[in-house]
């Protein structure tokens, strides 16, 4: 420690942290990011993937996990091409609703550039990795119906035109930063705006044929369980590593995470072992991914007790939110993208607010600001992810089924998507 304060005296670099672009390399803060990308990377490839593909029927397993992979890839190119630099690059007089081109494909970054005191090749990493897990999620609200080319056409533009400019806005510098929005790891970037983009896929795609009178059962629980234990491991990267550094931060975000997770398990598990008289593996997994979820804004800012509360009114809220999508609308999100993330990315999002306040063992408000007007800060966030997500998906899928048609034909459909559209079976049993 003196040894680095004596040299950050000699080279008259400033100590200010995430508010200066370069100041000394910490070593302990970059390999702990190095391991919560790995970590987050690690949701989608394989736990997301897996998740999904149990979930779906044998015939469209594979159509899954392709999906998964394909959007990992090309999300990646165009994130170095030029989605960097829009999402964190300064915008100048336009940085209010979009950052610049400064950084398109990768320029002026090298392996002693930083930001920050880590390498800025590992938080653009890290963020990558929030880029790839955001549309894969919206895979839910399409899964088994979608033409592949339809789906690279919409992660495409999705991520260009959805994604990038609500990152900016949230984390680049843009205008609800600007405002005091508070969302740690992804409330409103990450769940709300999946959560809604699914909830409009499954609208403009239609149900799937036969739902919903038909079972549609998962095909494969113990895959569920695998993707779904993955996920909860590879969420301490995706929060404790927005804290950005080894610290207090990260610890008191990974504790608040895993508080949550639990919770919400707990309280679905309940909830459903009330109404139906037995609780499923099904159920308590999901509840882990509606408690992770919601309590992922709030995670830097609370302390473990509001972890707690946030995954308990998570996990019923989400359960009864997943029974009016289904049985009360018949809205055929196939995999719960928008009961669970959307819901619980909104609930979350608006809870941060309360659930920071010192008094709740919160870490506090911005300066000059209170419980109340936190909230509604929170609110103004929450339902801006809404509407601007839902209008440019809209907008989004509407121009692909003119261009090359979204849905695949009935017979494709009754045939199953892994042998239609990638001349292979998920499981070859003779």
């Amino acid at each position: 420690m003196v040894f680095r304060f004596i040299l950050i005296c000699l080279l008259g670099m400033p100590v200010s942290g995430w508010a200066a672009e370069a100041t000394v390399l910490n070593m302990a803060n970059t390999g702990w990011m190095l391991t919560a990308t790995a970590l987050v990377l690690f949701m989608t490839l394989p736990g997301l993937a897996l998740f999904y593909g149990g979930l779906v029927r044998t015939k469209n397993v594979l159509s899954v996990f392709m999906q998964c992979f394909a959007i990992t890839c090309v999300v990646s190119f165009l994130w170095i091409f030029f989605a960097y630099a829009l999402a964190f690059g300064d915008g100048g007089g336009w940085n209010a609703l979009i950052g610049g081109m400064d950084k398109f494909f990768f320029r002026g970054i090298g392996p002693d550039t930083l930001k920050g005191d880590i390498p800025e090749t590992v938080f653009a990493m890290f963020q990558l990795t929030f880029a790839i897990i955001t549309p894969a999620l919206v895979v839910g609200g399409f899964a088994e119906r979608m033409r592949f080319s339809a789906v690279m056409w919409f992660t495409v533009l999705w991520l260009t035109l959805v994604y990038v400019p609500l990152c900016h806005w949230v984390w680049g510098g843009g205008w609800l930063a600007a405002m005091g929005f508070m969302d740690f790891a992804g409330g409103s970037v990450v769940h709300i705006n999946a959560g809604m983009a699914a909830l409009v896929a499954a609208l403009i795609m239609g149900k799937r044929r036969g739902f919903p009178t038909v079972m549609m059962s998962p095909h494969n629980m113990t895959m569920v369980f695998t993707g779904a234990a993955m996920l909860w491991v590879g969420w301490f990267g995706f929060n404790a590593g927005s804290a950005l550094g080894a610290n207090g931060s990260a610890g008191m975000t990974l504790l608040v995470t895993h508080m949550g997770a639990a919770a919400g398990s707990i309280s679905w598990m309940v909830v459903e072992w009330v109404r139906h008289g037995k609780a499923s593996v099904l159920g308590i997994v999901t509840g882990m991914v509606a408690g992770l979820g919601t309590v992922t804004p709030a995670s830097g800012f609370i302390g473990p007790f509001g972890g707690m509360a946030i995954g308990l009114m998570a996990g019923v809220v989400c359960y009864f939110a997943t029974q009016l999508v289904k049985r009360k609308f018949q809205i055929d999100d196939s995999l719960d993208v928008s009961p669970v993330h959307g819901v619980g990315g909104v609930m979350g999002t608006v809870l941060t607010g309360v659930f920071a306040s010192p008094v709740l063992g919160g870490m506090g408000y911005p300066e000059g600001v209170n419980m109340v007007g936190q909230v509604w800060v929170q609110c103004i966030g929450a339902v801006a992810t809404l509407v601007y997500s839902g209008v440019l998906t809209l907008i989004i899928l509407k121009a692909i089924d003119a261009l090359v048609g979204l849905r695949v034909t009935r017979d494709e459909e009754t045939e199953g998507l892994d042998l239609v559209l990638h001349d292979e079976r998920g499981y070859n049993i003779d």
